[in-house]
């Protein structure tokens, strides 16, 4: 980083105002920029869908911006009898959620981007910029960042419920924005929208990489697709003829404090990546004598088969798990990772026989009855070398997507504050 600018911005942090800056209620910025609040640069929608005019029912998604109801729920969730009421959202306006819970308490606000005007549930926030103002990407950018954040959480209060804060309109439109010279405003959209380009592009790579993952993982795991030197047949059995052993783990009692904080490892659903090195919560030796637990070896296969059913991971230290995840032991002459590969591959399988209403599962006696056709253990060898390629590269894509999303965050957090 230039010297010039970190000394700038050290000295930011100190709470110092630099040469050439000024302390507002926008924070420090340079002397030649403006803050105003939002109320003057936009202008709150009050146009409802009279007449059902339009019938495109649109969501404000964190993830995925505002799209329509039927793609983020692959159902329409609204009444069409109802949409008379709805605000009238056009290309170009932006919408918000005032009632914003604790875990995301700022927010989403986005741009719509669509075509096709829709209709948006009047719970929400519609509002258009004044372009004439302000430039209209440059504020896109603004809310994409966290700088206006501590505003909202400064003003906005809890309602009745205890996990959910509400933030009215009024304070909402106080908001104040910093503002550059126009064409200033323009080059700082430019780049940061170069960078969300470049983001788009590895994520849309990342996705072809999944896909190309998911189409081996059919072709090499079923026989469809030989790999060189291999030509034998298959054996063709159930899951539970290569397993040694395979059990559900269980919960000790929460009320006696002895029974965790100890060194033995306990997988839940949230430790569940392919290789699990470690857990969140630890068991005493007590607790796992109290529950009951079996602590599995390394190398033991893990699959979540309640609530999010077919998570796999390979132990690589010795655990114990909780009730939904289930332990499985391949036996000597096949590969744990052909296995773990197997069950990512028939996740749909598994979810077909889940059972329970409120809460679906697949007992264990049921899932050691999957049918399975499997070669000798060097091709299984063979076939999970490919896979764990697939894996790598997938892998290294998304640190490289991390890194990417991290260089924006610095990006905004420089030229947003000027």
């Amino acid at each position: 980083m230039n010297p010039t600018i970190k000394a700038r911005i050290e000295s930011i942090r100190r709470g110092e105002v630099p040469e050439g800056y000024k302390r507002t209620k926008a924070g420090i910025l340079p002397v030649d920029w403006e803050f105003n609040p939002l109320s003057q640069l936009a202008q709150k929608s009050k146009t409802k869908n009279r007449e059902k005019r339009y019938t495109k029912i649109l969501t404000n998604s964190a993830n995925e911006g505002i799209i329509s109801q039927t793609d983020y729920f692959d159902k329409q969730i609204a009444n069409n009898d109802n949409i008379e009421g709805y605000y009238i959202v056009k290309k170009g306006d932006f919408v918000y959620n005032p009632r914003i819970s604790v875990a995301a308490p700022c927010g989403p606000i986005n741009c719509y981007h669509g075509e096709e005007t829709g209709v948006m549930s009047p719970l929400y926030t519609v509002f258009s910029i004044d372009v004439k103002k302000i430039e209209r990407d440059y504020v896109e950018q603004f809310f994409s960042s966290t700088f206006w954040h501590r505003y909202m959480k400064s003003v906005a209060n809890y309602g009745v419920r205890s996990d959910r804060m509400n933030l009215s309109d009024e304070d909402f439109f106080l908001l104040p924005i910093p503002i550059p010279m126009r064409t200033e405003q323009e080059k700082i959209a430019e780049i940061l929208a170069g960078q969300d380009r470049v983001i788009a592009l590895k994520e849309k790579l990342l996705a072809e990489k999944q896909k190309q993952k998911k189409y081996l993982m059919q072709q090499l795991l079923t026989a469809k697709k030989r790999l060189p030197g291999f030509s034998g047949e298959w054996k063709e059995g159930e899951l539970g003829d290569i397993v040694l052993e395979c059990n559900d783990g269980s919960t000790p009692s929460r009320k006696n404090d002895d029974f965790f904080n100890g060194d033995i490892n306990w997988v839940v659903v949230e430790d569940i990546r392919p290789y699990i090195y470690s857990t969140k919560e630890k068991l005493s030796k007590k607790g796992v004598e109290s529950a009951n637990l079996k602590v599995w070896k390394r190398g033991t296969v893990i699959i979540s088969t309640c609530a999010s059913i077919g998570l796999v991971g390979i132990l690589c230290c010795e655990a114990a798990t909780k009730q939904g995840i289930t332990a499985i032991l391949v036996n000597e002459d096949n590969s744990n990772e052909y296995v773990r590969f197997w069950l990512e591959n028939e996740k749909s399988a598994l979810l077909k026989f889940a059972q329970g209403s409120s809460i679906r599962e697949i007992r264990s006696p049921i899932l050691l009855k999957l049918k399975i056709d499997y070669p000798c253990l060097q091709e299984q060898k063979a076939i999970v070398k490919i896979l764990l390629m697939a894996d790598k590269e997938i892998e290294l894509l998304k640190k490289d997507i991390e890194q990417e999303k991290l260089k924006k965050k610095s990006l905004m957090q420089l030229l947003l504050t000027g």
